[in-house]
């Protein structure tokens, strides 16, 4: 399946979606790369990060983009050359890019168990009081997906997710949250929504003004 989605998040950003069902045979053929992509994409191991990669440069194409378009800062963030602020993510069986005028961070996670047994080491975890095992599992994924968020945007050295960065706490039908990041004797307030897409969390950060 090739585009699944394009989601408008506010009226200057938006969320691409590219559901991987191709092999990376389609997908490698499908999109052209500069050499130090090529050189990237030799380097992994996992053949589903490949096809992670590859995903996200078939949804630069669906934006009119090319990966030619695309280069990392020293710190690995990602960026267009026409100025307009992108954030890239992919978990197995999804890619997803949003591009906005806005620096924004985006990140997609599976559901997995894992996470909500981390959650103590990463989250309030009086938020998950009260809630179904089924829900606290998705909770505390979107929490995990909100700090790596603001993370992505922030980007700074010793910004640690349980001691720097704090949810409010919300409700997982409200779709958006409050965030704020005390690094630095300095608060910073992020808006946050968050969706599901099958079985994978999606979540966005957006610096308040």
């Amino acid at each position: 399946m090739p585009l699944l989605r394009i989601t408008a998040l506010n009226s200057h950003t938006q969320l691409l979606v590219w559901k991987i069902t191709e092999t990376f045979e389609a997908l490698f053929s499908s999109v052209a790369l500069k050499d130090v992509s090529l050189a990237r994409l030799d380097g992994m191991k996992s053949e589903s990060h490949q096809k992670g990669f590859l995903g996200v440069r078939r949804l630069l194409m669906e934006a009119g983009y090319t990966d030619f378009d695309l280069y990392y800062d020293e710190f690995g963030k990602p960026h267009l050359k026409d100025g307009r602020h992108i954030s890239i993510s992919h978990s197995n069986d999804f890619s997803v890019i949003v591009l906005s005028e806005e620096n924004i961070g985006a990140d997609l996670e599976i559901l997995k168990e894992k996470t909500l047994k981390l959650a103590p080491r990463f989250m309030d975890i009086s938020h998950l009081h009260h809630l179904s095992e089924e829900d606290r599992l998705r909770k505390a994924t979107v929490v995990w997906g909100i700090k790596e968020s603001v993370f992505k945007i922030k980007n700074e050295v010793g910004i640690s997710f349980k001691d720097h960065i704090f949810e409010d706490d919300f409700n997982l039908e409200d779709r958006q949250c409050g965030v704020s990041l005390q690094f630095n004797n300095t608060t910073e307030r992020f808006d946050i929504v968050f969706d599901f897409i099958e079985d994978y969390v999606f979540v966005c950060a957006f610096e308040k003004k």
